[in-house]
């Protein structure tokens, strides 16, 4: 693979993403960019959420898993399932019928001002720390695959990377991006399908005996049924269920997107849709991941990690073009979770902590001009993450901060529950101060769970304690509402 047929491939994907652009960001405004002026068709929400939702880490690290975890994740993935019911059935009419722009509005309007910048703030760090952590990653494969060869620095890959995506989200937004994560969820897909057909052509098996293979055999065990074991399927499911609740219901950036279709039906049957294709396209990942190892195991490779099983493969062993579908694939799932990330995070400064949308007395063109600033400014902000993490070179730390970064979503868990299934008055003063302890207590009984809890580990379920222990903070502080 050929520095110019790559530079030659990007340079096409670019401009089909550019076209895309131009078309969906005339006569954008800040309507536009927030919630796509309520516009959107669901069907395409449904599709390209896919891409949002399976990250480029998603996309070398779950066919990696399959080695050391089997089909385990699917019973997650069937967890993930009933979550997004609970979100159709339960928050999106929430936030429709109060019609949201930022869903932490909803916790000032029940809590105080406090909760609501609290759940904002969290938020806002968890969205930064993971998301710049996802782009490191894929951008660090990239470096090492491509771009060491060009001798091109990493900090100008970093800079390419996040000027392209500020490019095409500065003006459009959301209205953009619904239409480019269809784009790329197309490009991901069949950078899959391609994948799996060219292992077992080089295997010389038809795809469909292969998977025959698979399924007979121990890859395919999907339930442990040891209760110490940090994936027992019980934990796994409802941890698969509270994650999806937590981290797609109370994410600013996966329900910005749902709150751009045209009304809740619309948003509910998105939901639905995307739900039940997450489900296929997650066991495909795990299928692709099963040839790997098939692959692996009889041509002898190794790799270190499970994460480089993929990238190996695909640009060492399968040939050129294996290769630049596997980049068009790992770009492809790379772009949705960072554009999202960037448009959710530049709507909850701008709305939450700005207060754009209630200022009146400010003209359009001064919010406008105003959200620009914090779009590049929070661009910047992912470039120097990228850059310190670069500078870390340890992926034992880098692997705890992506886990700090999930924690942060159990106080968003535990108010938005409080805030629903009670009608308890909390003191606003005491949320930040319990949100801030929960995840703390939570990680030190994660570190020492063998020693405390008799050899005991804890896994995804600790998303649950941490929300647990927020509700019940917020109930120790609160009293009943008076009529």
């Amino acid at each position: 693979m050929t520095p110019t047929l790559i530079l030659g491939i990007f340079f096409t994907y670019t401009v089909l993403l550019f076209a895309v652009t131009w078309f969906t960001a005339r006569k954008a405004n800040n309507q536009s960019f927030y919630i796509g002026n309520r516009v959107s068709p669901w069907f395409v929400v449904a599709y390209g959420m896919i891409g949002a939702s399976l990250s480029g880490v998603t996309f070398m690290s779950v066919p990696g898993w399959v080695k050391e975890t089997q089909f385990s994740y699917m019973v997650v993935v069937f967890g993930y399932l009933f979550g997004y019911m609970v979100i159709a059935t339960v928050l999106l009419p929430l936030y429709y019928r109060l019609k949201l722009t930022s869903i932490y509005t909803y916790l000032e309007q029940r809590f105080g001002f406090w909760s609501y910048k609290t759940g904002a703030g969290f938020f806002i760090l968890s969205r930064i720390l993971g998301a710049s952590l996802r782009m490191f990653l894929v951008i660090n494969v990239l470096q090492i695959f491509v771009f060491d060869a060009w001798n091109v620095p990493f900090w100008v890959n970093v800079l390419i990377f996040i000027s392209l995506i500020i490019i095409y989200t500065l003006k459009g937004g959301i209205r953009t991006i619904v239409w480019t994560d269809t784009l790329q969820t197309t490009f991901m897909l069949l950078a899959v399908i391609l994948s799996v057909i060219y292992i077992s052509r080089e295997l010389g098996s038809p795809v469909f005996k292969l998977a025959g293979e698979v399924l007979d055999s121990s890859v395919s065990r999907m339930f442990i049924t040891d209760w110490h074991n940090e994936r027992h399927f019980l934990k796994q499911f409802l941890s698969g269920m509270f994650i999806t609740i937590s981290m797609t219901g109370l994410d600013q950036e996966m329900m910005q997107k749902n709150l751009s279709c045209r009304n809740l039906r619309e948003a509910q049957k998105n939901m639905f849709t995307f739900s039940g294709i997450v489900v296929l396209v997650n066991f495909l990942f795990l299928v692709l991941g099963a040839f790997l190892l098939i692959y692996a195991q009889t041509k002898n490779v190794s790799v270190a990690m499970t994460d480089d099983l993929f990238p190996t493969i695909a640009f060492n062993y399968l040939g050129p073009v294996a290769g630049v579908v596997f980049l068009i694939g790992l770009i492809s799932a790379a772009f949705p979770s960072a554009d999202g990330a960037l448009t959710s995070l530049t709507t909850s400064v701008s709305i939450d902590f700005l207060g754009l949308e209630k200022r009146e007395e400010m003209a359009e063109h001064a919010k406008t001009k105003t959200r620009y600033i914090v779009h590049i400014s929070i661009a910047v902000i992912f470039f120097i993450c990228i850059l310190i993490f670069r500078a870390l070179n340890d992926r034992a730390i880098i692997d705890k901060l992506f886990t700090i970064a999930g924690y942060t979503y159990g106080p968003l868990l535990g108010l938005f529950t409080f805030g629903l299934f009670t009608k308890r008055k909390v003191r606003d003063g005491i949320t930040p101060y319990i949100a801030i302890i929960s995840p703390v207590v939570c990680y030190i009984l994660s570190s020492y769970s063998v020693e405390l809890f008799n050899g005991y580990k804890f896994g995804f379920e600790l998303l649950l304690l941490n929300g647990f222990l927020t509700f019940a903070g917020l109930w120790l502080f609160s009293h009943k509402a008076v009529k």
